[in-house]
C-alpha cells in the first residue's frame, strides 16, 4: 500500500496518526503475530524433525520451507488484496505471524556459513542463490496463481454447468 502523495509503502498494521519513525502497534495485532509465530515456528520444527537436514550435505528442508512459506505468502498477500476486507488480524496472523514463523531464512544464513566453514564453498554458493532465487519466483506464483483464481471467481466459473 502507498501511503499518502506517493510516500511510500503504509503498513495497514502500523497505526498511521502515530509520529514518524514511531509506529503504535495495538496489543490485538502483537498477539495475532505472536500466535502465529508460535504456530509457525511450530510447523518448521516439525518439518525439521520428520526431515532431518543431511550434516554438511544440501538443507532440504529449510529450502522446502523457504520455498513453500514464500509459495504461501504470494497466495495469501494476493487474496487478502483481491476480495472482501480481511479480518484485520488475518494478516498479522497468517503473514507475519505463522508464515513469518514457518519460514526461516536466518537458518538459511546459518547453513550457508556452516557449509562455507566446511569447505563447501560451491554448495553453500548454490544453496545462496537457488533459495533466493526459488523464493521470490514461488512468491511471484502464489501471487499470480491467487489473483488468477480471484478473478475467475469474481467472473464465475469458467466452462459449462455442473
Amino acid at each position: 500500500m502507498i501511503g499518502e502523495e506517493g510516500a511510500g509503502p503504509v503498513d495497514p498494521d502500523v497505526e498511521p496518526r502515530a509520529p514518524a519513525g514511531r509506529g503504535e502497534v495495538s496489543p490485538a495485532v502483537l498477539g495475532a503475530v505472536a500466535l502465529g509465530g508460535l504456530l509457525g515456528g511450530l510447523a518448521r520444527y516439525g518439518v525439521a524433525q520428520g526431515w532431518p537436514a543431511p550434516a554438511g550435505g544440501w538443507p532440504w528442508p529449510t529450502l522446502a520451507v523457504n520455498v513453500a512459506g514464500s509459495l504461501l505468502i504470494g497466495v495469501l498477500m494476493a487474496v487478502l488484496a483481491g476480495g472482501r476486507a480481511p479480518h484485520p488480524l488475518a494478516r498479522p496472523f497468517l503473514g507475519t505471524g505463522f508464515l513469518g514463523g514457518f519460514t526461516t531464512f536466518s537458518a538459511y544464513a546459518l547453513e550457508i556459513g556452516a557449509l562455507a566453514e566446511r569447505g563447501r564453498i560451491v554448495t553453500a554458493a548454490a544453496y545462496l542463490v537457488v533459495t533466493a532465487v526459488a523464493a521470490v519466483a514461488a512468491a511471484w506464483a502464489g501471487s499470480a496463481l491467487a489473483r488468477a483464481a480471484v478473478r475467475r471467481r469474481r467472473t464465475g466459473r469458467s466452462g459449462g454447468g455442473a
